[in-house]
């Protein structure tokens, strides 16, 4: 019976994972018992949004049988967080062999998911992994080659395709509302407290994170490859680092320990989050990692503005743009088609008179708790000769924009539910969507347009497959 229950399990989560429609048993992923799960990486968003939200929410569904991280003291501090009685490990080999999950969450640096990854599939589980999916092409590769090899599988966290105002946009371009799309304007701002804290933490590194084309951008380029229905085909792009890193006028090790607190904009009082102070702080002596480093370290070396124009295998051009230190945080895209236009837009204050501030409008968005706070927002549907029609659309402002919810039921409360919009996500996406900012960076270094297919051995399909 075992053995029939973990077979059913992998047929089930691979039907999921390309985001087929399927009916399942009541328990989720077809396992007649709890689905054993593992962490690894215990940072803030491992232990809160794959941590303590699944125990909390699905106790039912799922069991922790073991964390694992490098740093001990952290180690334990996402246990006690996470309210588990399960065992730790700082050697995730060790923690696959003795803990003998089905599913592998893997939320470590982003240069070291694809090692958890392949670990993780060669011990025959499957495995969960934070977005991005990983750093580069050659990592990509060995990630497609193992998937193949030890026939497993591996889902990527996109939660953004599941909030409804990312969905409302997907149903008019599906439902054919403005025609063939034959162009898109897509521009994302970060706020000086959202965008400076990437430069504060380890995603400042290119070597850690792969710039902000990867850790950030995935989101966004995976939205549009949802969104066009299409696969990225070439990529030319501009970047540089101006605002922060060397460009400071000053600098420290960490704002904590900084003398120029009364004079820096960014100065951050790491010490009034508690939370903050558990996790990090209190465990610096275990790995040397500094959560409220100095945005303007000489080791920064990311971009902090970034520029690309990518083309799709069905014709469509898309112009990108990330911006780190905006006044305000948001974003806005435009779609143009054969008979129309679409333009969405989030949190841009002078289009809402929206009162909330920056840092507080953050973190709403990261907020993980019950409470639902349903707000409307507008996408502007033009047609050709006609009037525009502006559609009110019911979201929240919580849980990326309740995407994060809903990614969870799909995955752990209702996988048997229809999937009509193709939310679920899967190894290929998850390489498309890190493929462009890959190409960015490439096109940035060598002053050349740059090939997707070129990177891996995934060739573009007109049709995203």
């Amino acid at each position: 019976m075992e053995n029939f229950s973990r077979r059913s399990f992998l047929e089930r989560i691979a039907l999921l994972a390309a985001g087929s429609v399927v009916s399942l048993p009541v328990n989720a992923f077809g396992l007649h018992r709890k689905l054993r799960v593992t962490l690894v990486g215990t940072g803030v968003r491992g232990i809160s949004f794959w941590g303590r939200r699944l125990v909390e929410q699905y106790p039912d569904q799922l069991e922790f049988v073991g964390l694992s991280d490098i740093n001990p003291g952290r180690l334990q501090y996402a246990k006690e967080y996470m309210k588990v009685d399960c065992p730790t490990f700082v050697n995730f080999k060790e923690m696959l062999d003795e803990a003998k999950p089905d599913l592998v969450i893997v939320c470590t640096t982003d240069s070291s998911h694809h090692e958890r990854i392949i670990e993780g599939l060669a011990a025959g589980c499957d495995v969960l992994t934070e977005k991005p999916l990983t750093t580069d092409e050659i990592k990509a590769q060995a990630i497609l080659d193992a998937e193949r090899k030890y026939g497993r599988n591996l889902i990527v966290g996109f939660n953004y395709r599941w909030s409804p105002y990312m969905t409302k946009i997907k149903e008019l371009i599906m439902n054919g509302e403005i025609g063939e799309i034959t162009s898109v304007d897509f521009n994302w701002y970060l706020n000086v407290h959202h965008g400076a804290s990437y430069f504060r933490r380890w995603h400042g590194l290119m070597n850690k994170g792969g710039s902000l084309w990867i850790h950030k951008a995935t989101h966004h380029f995976d939205l549009l490859n949802w969104w066009l229905d299409s696969e990225p085909e070439e990529v030319f792009a501009y970047g540089a680092l101006e605002h922060y890193g060397k460009n400071g006028p000053f600098r420290g090790t960490s704002c904590r320990s900084c003398s120029y607190k009364k004079e820096c904009n960014y100065y951050w009082d790491i010490t009034g989050d508690s939370h903050a102070m558990k996790l990090y702080v209190a465990n610096e002596t275990h790995d040397g990692y500094i959560r409220d480093g100095c945005v303007y370290r000489e080791e920064i070396d990311i971009y902090d503005k970034m520029s690309a124009q990518i083309k799709y295998a069905n014709g469509v051009i898309a112009n990108y743009s990330l911006t780190t230190y905006s006044p305000f945080e948001g974003w806005r895209i435009a779609f143009n088609g054969q008979k129309g236009r679409i333009e969405a837009w989030l949190d841009i204050p002078w289009m809402k008179n929206d009162t909330l501030d920056q840092e507080s409008l953050h973190a709403a968005e990261m907020q993980q708790g019950n409470n639902i706070d349903v707000i409307h927002e507008p996408v502007v549907l033009y047609k050709n000769w006609k009037d525009y029609q502006v559609i009110q659309v019911a979201s929240e402002r919580a849980g990326h924009g309740g995407g994060d919810r809903r990614l969870h039921d799909k995955l752990f409360k209702q996988p048997e539910a229809p999937d009509p919009y193709g939310h679920a996500a899967g190894l290929r996406d998850g390489v498309m969507s890190i493929l462009i900012g890959v190409a960015a960076r490439h096109s940035i270094e060598q002053g050349n347009p740059i090939k997707i297919a070129s990177l891996t051995d995934l060739k573009p399909k007109v049709k995203r497959g």
